[in-house]
């Protein structure tokens, strides 16, 4: 479905994570990713007015929206490896792209994998410094899905019956 005066919500502005370390995320997504930090500042009172120490700062893609991080030490937040079923994000580059930047991931030491050919996009994975799962994705096609909306409606209905007959996890 293309954009429309009807839809109201137009694109990502930005995405926001929490980073424990505001120069180890700078080196993997500026260094590393290539995208530009284009926006920093410190942030010593809440719109609440409560104190608090944190840095916000942006990494602009090319169509113009972002990925933000806050680092914020003073208030706990519980770091994990993320599995990609979890929480991932998905950005889109150039088919010749993703070899490069899979070797360059490599000679990095970031962990990475791919590149995976998932029909519609050929994908690597790559593991920020906190975790986050940040998949490359080439897409193989003009559109991710050419399916009538009803059609993949369908497909979630009938994911939502066949879920509910399943034994419940303990």
């Amino acid at each position: 479905m293309g954009p429309s005066s009807s839809q109201p919500i137009h694109g990502l502005h930005h995405n926001v994570w929490r980073c424990s370390d505001a120069e180890r995320t700078r080196q993997f997504y500026e260094d590393l990713l290539g995208l530009p930090l284009t926006e920093a500042f410190a942030i010593e009172e809440s719109k609440t007015g409560r104190a608090v120490q944190a840095l916000h700062f942006f990494f602009r893609l090319g169509d113009g929206s972002s990925l933000a991080f806050f680092d914020v030490p003073s208030m706990p937040f519980d770091f994990k490896t993320q599995h990609d079923f979890d929480l991932h994000i998905a950005l889109r580059v150039d088919a010749d792209a993703l070899q490069p930047m899979l070797e360059r991931a490599r000679e990095a030491g970031v962990e990475v994998r791919g590149v995976v050919d998932h029909g519609t996009i050929h994908s690597i994975y790559l593991r920020d410094p906190d975790g986050y799962v940040v998949e490359l994705t080439a897409p193989q096609s003009a559109a991710l899905s050419s399916a009538a909306p009803a059609s993949v409606r369908h497909i979630v209905d009938t994911w939502q019956a066949r879920k509910a007959a399943l034994p419940a996890l303990e």
